[in-house]
């Protein structure tokens, strides 16, 4: 009898004695055996495989028979550094909240997704992310997760990308074919994760939501040959913070910039501002939501147009001008308009926040 039929052997005896299915059977005998030589694809196959959106064709790779998908805007709102049930119940409000809860992302499909990591918690995973600070934060989130289980790094691989050859402006694993996800496995994109890449990301999760900024320094300044997206993705993260110069997050300044260089409706000045920035980051919704808070603030910053309805893609925009004082830097929209907004979980609030980012210094500063 072969090693290959042999195991198939075992797979099956132990599906007669438990019931398991065959994937799940199978990842136990490798985690019982795991010298035994069993392809790459069928261990692949046996995972549990998370990834950020179902636009991603994992199915069609033929590697995933189980996939899990993460869905959650954590550079939005508040994510303190409470207990599980209560951050699902606080995301879903606040998704609901903002009305961007599309996929009906509630508390019970929070509380489903995370049964479903933790059912695995005995087998391999494999997540397909992206280089961006959306998937960043999803990541962390789920090792941090996978460590509380007490599921080894190596049972862990990471396939993460921000590039692909031939795309001008890669854009996520969503624009990609099933073969061309196929063949992601086997280049440098891919690695089983160390205990401390592991620990790297636990450590992550919670500097984010902690109550102050205190932490997201270190982790911007890491360096990991498996997380190797970490630390840009929070440097982007600490530069959402209002600046000294005039208040205003990155994302709000790139905007104002936008709509200033001639950007006359709100869909325009998303894209150009958008188009600025190394990785995509924020979606159309949660910058037309940013666009909104500009226009209705005490002391707008921006017109809309129409006025009575909340900006949208068709919205036409102006700079005030208070707008442009605040973008020219002779004005400060936090001094003037107050802030209000979570960030993981810190929550910025009134018109003298004590955290701000330091353009000069390129570091947040506290007052």
């Amino acid at each position: 009898m072969t090693k290959k039929a042999d195991f198939k052997q075992r797979v099956r005896a132990r599906m007669a004695k438990t019931g398991e299915a065959y994937a799940t059977a199978r990842s136990q005998v490798l985690a019982e055996r795991p010298g035994l030589p069993v392809p790459a694809d069928q261990a692949m196959l046996a995972a549990l495989h998370v990834s950020n959106g179902d636009s991603t064709d994992l199915p069609g790779t033929g590697l995933a028979s189980r996939v899990l998908y993460w869905r959650d805007s954590l550079h939005e709102g508040p994510v303190p550094a409470v207990g599980s049930e209560e951050l699902r119940q606080i995301r879903a409000a606040f998704l609901v909240g903002a009305h961007v809860d599309d996929r009906a992302e509630g508390s019970d499909m929070f509380a489903e997704r995370d049964r479903a990591l933790a059912a695995n918690r005995d087998g391999e995973y494999v997540l397909w992310f992206e280089a961006d600070l959306y998937d960043q934060l999803q990541i962390i989130q789920i090792l941090a997760r996978l460590a509380d289980l007490g599921v080894p790094a190596q049972r862990i691989t990471l396939i993460c990308i921000g590039e692909h050859p031939g795309i001008a402006r890669f854009g996520g694993l969503g624009e990609l074919t099933a073969e061309q996800l196929r063949e992601l496995p086997a280049t440098n994109a891919c690695a089983r994760l160390t205990p401390a890449a592991l620990q790297l990301a636990t450590d992550a999760w919670a500097a984010f939501r902690a109550p102050t900024p205190d932490g997201l320094p270190a982790i911007a300044g890491s360096r990991s040959s498996e997380l190797r997206f970490l630390g840009e993705a929070f440097d982007r993260l600490s530069r959402e913070y209002p600046s000294t110069r005039d208040g205003l997050s990155l994302t709000e300044r790139r905007i104002l910039a936008a709509v200033a260089d001639g950007a006359a409706a709100a869909g325009t000045a998303f894209v150009r501002a958008a188009a600025r920035e190394t990785r995509p980051y924020l979606g159309d919704s949660w910058s037309f939501a940013m666009m909104d808070r500009m226009a209705h603030a005490r002391i707008p910053l921006l017109h809309a147009e129409p006025a009575d309805h909340p900006v949208d893609r068709e919205t036409s925009l102006r700079l005030t001008d208070t707008g442009a004082r605040v973008l020219a830097g002779v004005a400060d929209h936090g001094t003037l308009n107050g802030i209000n907004r979570w960030i993981g979980g810190v929550h910025l609030r009134g018109h003298h926040v004590p955290w701000r980012w330091n353009d000069a210094t390129e570091t947040i500063t506290h007052s």
